[in-house]
């Protein structure tokens, strides 16, 4: 058994052009992952998706039950592939998601997924703290605008930014060609 996983974060339908939440780049994103998932399943690497649910009388978005919070149909779960729902940007916090790690032996996550500065961001920090070694393939990731202090902040360099703060100090950053060449 693969002491690697291919972690799926969020990839929903929230973030396409028709969600709520749509992302600068996602199709090119999800068409990446999707690579990424295909070789892991032709390796026997497992896959793990997660969703993302807002919990009752939050915002009005991934609500449970809607389409919307569906793992869009490029990169959804396969028979016998886990997904854990979480409600926090980071995917261990009040999951089963290091309990399942664990039980099959991984040391070695790939991560993938939306959105770059959040529930990536948070998910690949506490991966790291956990103990694990930490790859994020950062061309099949995808993030928004954001603005602080009236400065409007491009996607592209929102992704960067985090892309650059995680390969400092805890992943080691890809593109999915390099992945797939390794």
């Amino acid at each position: 058994m693969s002491n690697r996983a291919v972690v799926v974060i969020d990839m929903q339908n929230e973030y396409l052009p028709t969600g709520k939440l749509p992302l600068t780049g996602i199709e090119a994103a999800v068409a990446n992952a999707a690579k990424v998932i295909a070789d892991a399943r032709a390796t026997a690497i497992p896959v793990i998706h997660i969703r993302h649910e807002m919990g009752d009388g939050e915002l009005p978005i991934f609500v449970p039950g809607s389409d919307a919070a569906e793992i869009q149909t490029a990169v959804a779960p396969q028979d016998g592939e886990p997904i854990i729902v979480k409600n926090h940007p980071n995917s261990f916090l009040k999951t089963e998601l290091k309990r399942l790690l664990d039980e099959r032996g991984v040391q070695e996550l790939v991560v993938v997924g939306a959105m770059s500065h959040m529930c990536v961001d948070a998910s690949v920090r506490a991966a790291a703290d956990l103990g694990y070694s930490v790859t994020v393939v950062h061309d099949a990731c995808a993030t928004l605008d954001l603005e602080f202090g009236g400065v409007k902040v491009p996607a592209a360099l929102v992704h960067a930014t985090m892309m650059a703060a995680l390969g400092f100090a805890y992943a080691t950053l890809l593109s999915s060609d390099e992945y797939l060449a390794a």
